[in-house]
């Protein structure tokens, strides 16, 4: 699993949301009804990791998703994004995919 995150959303998290340099970002799973991309989505929270699978650090912001949450994007890469003054969601079925993105 692959974690990116933009630097637009991270300008997003630290003008709207608050997060500064030294924070940790939680990124989960979450279930969030039906919806025409599923029963599930993600939500972000700061917690502190216990058993983080991936963590990237971006402008002293650590963003990670715990061992337990990957289920969800298991051989994918996700990027977080800014669109429309949002934060959003892209998962990846490959790396390759990423690339092309960046």
């Amino acid at each position: 699993m692959i974690l990116r995150v933009t630097p637009e959303a991270v300008q997003r998290f630290q003008k709207e949301w608050g997060f500064a340099s030294g924070d940790t970002v939680r990124i989960f799973v979450r279930y969030s009804g039906f919806s025409e991309s599923g029963p599930y989505s993600f939500g972000i929270m700061k917690d502190t990791p216990r058993y983080p699978a991936v963590l990237v650090e971006i402008e002293g912001i650590s963003f990670f998703m715990e061992q337990n949450d990957t289920w969800f994007v298991e051989e994918e890469a996700l990027t977080i994004a800014e669109a429309n003054e949002e934060i959003v969601f892209r998962r990846h079925a490959s790396s390759s995919e990423l690339d092309a993105e960046a």
